[in-house]
């Protein structure tokens, strides 16, 4: 499936591929008559986290080799784990980019006004590296955000700025890449949700790369990834299925919020947390019914996902459909429901 190239001038002007699992139906529809696919009453969870400015371009201080570091996630104590590379930049397929100089913990990095420490290499991957930054609290997220750019890959055609990666009701700066499943949800589709009756509710998921050119890496995405679940957003779910209405997650990284903190639990609870919660074919799912996501190729790590709400063979002839009609994917691309 071809890539979209560039953000869309209007969020809801794309397509959507409708999967009815239950009768096998595929359908072409457009993205704005979302609110169509939803009934009065039906819970519809979005995931708010902003998205950071998490590539940082710079160089290794005793040796001056380039380096660009793409953050993953921040830890409890503050420190990060990032994706290294070597020299280069998105323009070059991320599977292309030459590995990062071989480190020892200890080593100082300088990426634009920022300096941190790598305090480890983790054994998954000499990609993957834990850092601490120099500077905290507000110093370091100014210097972030004057220093690094949104993470981005070479099947765009142009630099991303920062509000091309932001939904319409971005809040927590937790994401290294977009929840771009939410992208079609601009102000008029979320009025119209309102208007048909249907409830909304948000989470916050710190969602991670989609790829890191380490094959083996990619293998193991998503790692643990940081979640928080208001109350009201637990009590929304309850009181949609005590009601017999769906619950639809708007994206994957909802998916895995809900599922994963229902299987540690026993059951939905409030607060914040991690998951690393992989979902795939035979997850029995206790929250979530229904799904809006975008254009997952076979080959995508989100695909074994889309398994566990229908069967491979009918996402497969889905697949086949949509790239007939001449769908677009990744994060720009158009978007699928689930259900």
């Amino acid at each position: 499936m071809k890539p979209a190239r560039a953000p869309r001038a209007e969020r809801a002007g794309g397509r959507l591929l409708q999967l009815d699992v239950p009768s096998g139906s595929i359908s072409d529809r457009r993205a704005s008559e979302l609110p169509l696919l939803l009934e009065p009453e039906d819970l519809l969870v979005v995931n708010d986290a902003a998205t950071l400015p998490a590539a940082l371009r710079g160089y290794v201080r005793e040796s001056r080799q380039p380096i660009e570091l793409r953050l993953l996630g921040r830890e409890p104590d503050g420190s990060w784990r990032a994706v290294a590379f070597g020299s280069g930049d998105w323009t070059t397929p991320t599977e292309h980019r030459p590995v990062p100089p071989p480190l020892l913990a200890g080593s100082e990095l300088s990426l634009g006004e920022l300096h941190a420490q790598v305090t480890a290499i983790s054994p998954l991957s000499a990609r993957l590296w834990h850092v601490r930054f120099a500077d905290e609290g507000a110093r370091f997220w100014s210097a972030l955000y004057r220093s690094a750019r949104p993470v981005q890959y070479s099947y765009l055609e142009q630099p991303l700025q920062l509000w091309d990666v932001q939904t319409a009701y971005a809040a927590r700066p937790w994401a290294v890449e977009a929840p771009s499943a939410g992208y079609p949800l601009d102000g008029a589709r979320l009025l119209a949700l309102r208007e048909r009756g249907v409830r909304l509710a948000a989470l916050t998921h710190a969602a991670g790369l989609s790829a890191t050119g380490d094959a083996e890496l990619d293998a193991a995405l998503p790692l643990v990834e940081r979640t928080f679940i208001p109350e009201e957003t637990v009590q929304a779910v309850f009181a949609a299925h005590a009601a017999g209405r769906r619950v639809t997650a708007v994206g994957t990284s909802v998916v895995r919020a809900l599922e994963g903190r229902a299987l540690e639990r026993g059951t939905l609870t409030a607060g914040e947390g991690a998951t690393s919660l992989r979902i795939g074919p035979g997850h029995r799912r206790r929250v979530v019914d229904a799904l809006l996501t975008g254009m997952h190729d076979p080959s995508e790590s989100h695909y074994a996902l889309l398994q566990a709400f229908a069967p491979r063979a009918l996402l497969e002839r889905a697949h086949a459909r949509a790239e007939a009609w001449g769908y677009l994917g990744h994060e720009f691309g158009d978007a699928c429901w689930i259900g």
